[in-house]
C-alpha cells in the first residue's frame, strides 16, 4: 500500500497542490497529515477543503490548536509578537463554517492499522506535541520513545525536517514541511510510505510550487512583508 505523508502545510495551498500532483495523490491508498495545516500562508480554507474532500487522516498541530482556541473565544500567550499573532487572528477570522467545525473535531493524535502495521500520528512527539524531533536529535531520545510505545511506525511533523529512522524496532518518520521549509530550499517536502508484508520503505521528495502566488496573496491581505521573504528563501526569519 502506498501512503502519502504530509505535514506543516501552514495554509500553503499552492504547495499542497504541487505535492498532490507530484506524488500522484489519487493513486495513494491513504493520505496522512500530521498537523499545522493552517497559519502563515493565506489559503487556509482551500487547504482544509482539500484535506476534507480527500478524506485525509489529519491531526492538530500547535498552530491549529491556537486557532482552535480563538474559535472558542479563548486566547494564547505565545507567540506574542504582533507580526506573528496577526497570522493567527486573520486565519481564525477567515475560516468558513464547515472548516471551523472540521477544526473543532480534530484531535492531537491519531492511530491507524494498515497491512498489520500499527501507525501512531503525532505532531511533535508521542509525549509532547511541542517537542521538536530532528534528524540530529540524539539517538538516546528516539530509543526512549521507542521503548515507551507499542507502535511499529511513528509519524511526526513540527520540526519541518524530513527523516526516516529505524530505532529499537520502531520506524520514526517525518515528511518535512509541505508548506514552509526552513532549510534554505523553498521547495515543498513530503514522503511516500510503502507498506507490504514484512517490508517498510520510505521515500522523501521535494517539489517546486508557485511561491509568487503565495506572496501575492500575503500582499493582498496586507500581512507582514517578512513572510514573503521567508517563502522565497525557505528560511525562518523571525
Amino acid at each position: 500500500m502506498k501512503i502519502l505523508l504530509i505535514s506543516d502545510i501552514h495554509g500553503n495551498f499552492p504547495a499542497l497542490q504541487a505535492v498532490a500532483k507530484h506524488a500522484h495523490a489519487e493513486s495513494c491508498g491513504l493520505i496522512i497529515n500530521t498537523g499545522d495545516s493552517m497559519v502563515y500562508a493565506s489559503f487556509c480554507n482551500q487547504t482544509l477543503d482539500w484535506l476534507r474532500s480527500h478524506k485525509v487522516l489529519s491531526i492538530l498541530g500547535n498552530t491549529d490548536i491556537k486557532v482552535k482556541k480563538l474559535l472558542k473565544g479563548k486566547n494564547f500567550k505565545k507567540p506574542s509578537k504582533p507580526d506573528k499573532r496577526i497570522m493567527y487572528t486573520t486565519t481564525a477570522e477567515s475560516l468558513s463554517q464547515k472548516n471551523r467545525l472540521h477544526l473543532l473535531k480534530l484531535k492531537k493524535k491519531a492511530f491507524v492499522t494498515v497491512k498489520g502495521y500499527r501507525l501512531g500520528l503525532f505532531h511533535g512527539s508521542p509525549e509532547d506535541p511541542d517537542e521538536f524531533l530532528f534528524a540530529c536529535t540524539p539517538k538516546a531520545r528516539f530509543q526512549e520513545l521507542a521503548r515507551a510505545t507499542d507502535y511499529d511506525i511513528i509519524i511526526t511533523g513540527h520540526s519541518h525536517t524530513p527523516y526516516h529512522k529505524f530505532i529499537n524496532g520502531v520506524h520514526f518518520i517525518n515528511p518535512g514541511s509541505t508548506g514552509r521549509m526552513f532549510d534554505g530550499n523553498p521547495q515543498a517536502s513530503y514522503a511516500i510510505l510503502h507498506l507490504k508484508k514484512n517490508t517498510i520503505r520510505v521515500n522523501h521528495y521535494r517539489c517546486s510550487y508557485a511561491i509568487e502566488e503565495v506572496v501575492r496573496k500575503l500582499a493582498e491581505k496586507k500581512l507582514p512583508e517578512i513572510y514573503a521573504e521567508m517563502y522565497r528563501r525557505g528560511k525562518k526569519l523571525n
